[in-house]
């Protein structure tokens, strides 16, 4: 079976992808910045009124994965909180400061979400990381239940290749989730390629939002994005998607 994750940075992006028939999403902030912890007030409002399984990121910060003391307190406390209003499981991912797997903090975070019996997703803080294959070895052995990946490169299209290495090794010790860049037009070929069953996309549209700029001042994203636009899961993409996955 093929599966759909919709990347929704908060509650109408939810309502949107679930309209359109997805049935799981990673949920977060600030999308902008690559994605941060959610709001519980999101959670909560998605479990009461869908019946999307909800993967929740753990992130207090955008930039890299390489997080002090401090920044894991806030990461942990966050998790149980997630975790205690209705997360499915949660996404995250840890690096030391040689960019290698940070096993310590991986296994804290992944026991946590195992003793709420729910999912643990090491994400694309992955894809950043040095000698990435010897390190799903490391996932393994941490009991990781799926590895997000763009397969080492910007889009998982580039990296193509490397996922479908991926999953002929480590496919039936962890689920490999592809991510990054998919459309309709580069899904099943992804797919068929790698032999990898399960991707993870955006799937948004633009919405222009004019009272981001007023006088002197400006609260728009540009350079990333349309001054005065900020960007919402499109129902619409996601039915695309979803038709190519499944023809």
């Amino acid at each position: 079976m093929n599966i759909l994750e919709v990347c929704c940075g908060g509650y109408e992006d939810a309502l949107n992808a679930s309209a359109a028939g997805a049935e799981r999403i990673e949920l977060n902030s600030a999308l902008f910045l690559g994605g941060l912890t959610p709001t519980l007030s999101s959670l909560r409002l998605i479990k009461q009124n869908t019946n999307l399984k909800v993967i929740c990121m753990v992130r207090p910060r955008g930039s890299g994965f390489c997080y002090s003391e401090v920044e894991f307190q806030e990461i942990q406390n966050s998790a149980r909180m997630l975790l205690e209003n209705g997360a499915d499981g949660l996404s995250f991912g840890f690096l030391t400061k040689n960019a290698e797997i940070d096993l310590e903090k991986t296994r804290k975070i992944v026991e946590l979400v195992h003793s709420y019996n729910r999912e643990a997703v090491f994400h694309r803080a992955f894809d950043c990381s040095t000698a990435a294959m010897q390190s799903i070895y490391k996932l393994v052995d941490l009991k990781v239940d799926r590895l997000l990946t763009s397969g080492l490169h910007t889009t998982a299209f580039e990296g193509r290749r490397y996922l479908q290495q991926m999953q002929t090794v480590f496919g039936q010790q962890i689920e490999i989730l592809a991510g990054s860049g998919i459309n309709p037009a580069n899904v099943l070929q992804i797919m068929n390629e790698t032999g990898i069953k399960q991707v993870h996309a955006s799937c948004t549209e633009l919405i222009s939002d004019q009272t981001a700029q007023g006088n002197q001042a400006d609260f728009s994203y540009w350079p990333m994005q349309p001054k005065g636009s900020h960007e919402v899961v499109s129902e619409f993409k996601v039915e695309q998607l979803l038709s190519a996955i499944n023809k």
